[in-house]
């Protein structure tokens, strides 16, 4: 799918026009996308050509977007450790 913007040329200068703008508002949409759940890890790595888990790690680092991480899985982690006696 193609999709065109139309952004008013001083706006587009400010918003980075030197650069590759495309690639920009690529990312800024599978960010946003995963951010409100409506696509997968592996389905941001297909949407921007990111080859393995760290590619898109790395991405969403880069984005301030963490895997969630509760009070439940620190204690399901914990009881696994005890189990194995670490």
């Amino acid at each position: 799918m193609n999709l065109v913007l139309h952004i008013p040329d001083d706006l587009a200068e400010r918003l980075g026009a030197g650069g590759d703008m495309e690639r920009q508002a690529l990312e800024a949409l599978a960010a946003e996308a995963y951010r409100a759940g409506r696509i997968s890890t592996d389905e941001v790595g297909r949407v921007l050509g990111l080859d393995g888990l760290d590619a898109i790690d790395g991405f969403l680092k880069a984005h301030e977007i963490y895997e969630p991480y509760t009070l439940a899985d620190f204690e399901r982690e914990q009881q696994a450790l005890d189990r194995l006696g670490l």
